[in-house]
């Protein structure tokens, strides 16, 4: 019995220290990691905390307010940003939780999207205007239904402290029309 309970040391032992081994040869053959350029500057100005005017928009009908606060984080190495939103949106508890970091293979800012108002991801991808402060782009994933739809999206940075976000579907007639806004203001 203490041979075995000896094996099992000595080989766990082994098992680790050759683990180690391999574990600091790859580490050396590892290219170095990427660095956060310009395009992450862009990602960096929605750090911090926001509380947001969500309003729902219907053709002919008054918008349909609701508050929401957002919370927006850098991982680790400054490469994305982290979104957790709370709000009620029609009358109901929301919650969403969001990357968003910049391909440089694509040339273009992409984002994942899940929230509580869906049953799968949503994927999109988008471009800067450094001249408006404007993020134009796309998302695709289901609605509440499970039936995928294509969005068009707009962020425009007002000032450092506010940006508006505005969400297009298309309508009856194939034609974009506006279906979200938020107003977000940074708090202090």
């Amino acid at each position: 019995m203490l041979n075995t309970v000896r094996h099992a040391i000595t080989s766990g032992c082994l098992g680790l220290g050759l683990w180690f081994v391999a574990g600091s040869a790859l580490s050396q053959e590892m290219p170095p990691l990427p660095k956060p350029g310009p395009e992450h500057e862009v990602l960096g100005q929605d750090v911090g905390t926001w509380d947001a005017v969500v309003e729902m928009l219907e053709p002919g009908k008054p918008p349909v307010a609701s508050k929401g606060v957002e919370t927006v984080s850098l991982m680790t190495g400054g490469l994305w940003t982290v979104t957790d939103f709370k709000s009620t949106i029609m009358n109901a508890p929301f919650q969403g939780h969001g990357q968003n970091g910049y391909d440089p293979s694509k040339k273009k800012y992409v984002t994942s999207w899940v929230d509580s108002m869906s049953t799968g991801i949503t994927l999109g991808e988008y471009s800067y205007d450094a001249k408006t402060k404007t993020m134009k782009g796309w998302m695709e994933g289901p609605d509440m239904t499970g039936k995928v739809m294509k969005m068009t999206q707009t962020t425009e940075w007002k000032d450092a402290d506010t940006r508006v976000f505005s969400m297009f579907m298309p309508g009856p007639d194939a034609k974009d029309i506006p279906t979200m806004r938020i107003t977000y203001k940074r708090r202090k």
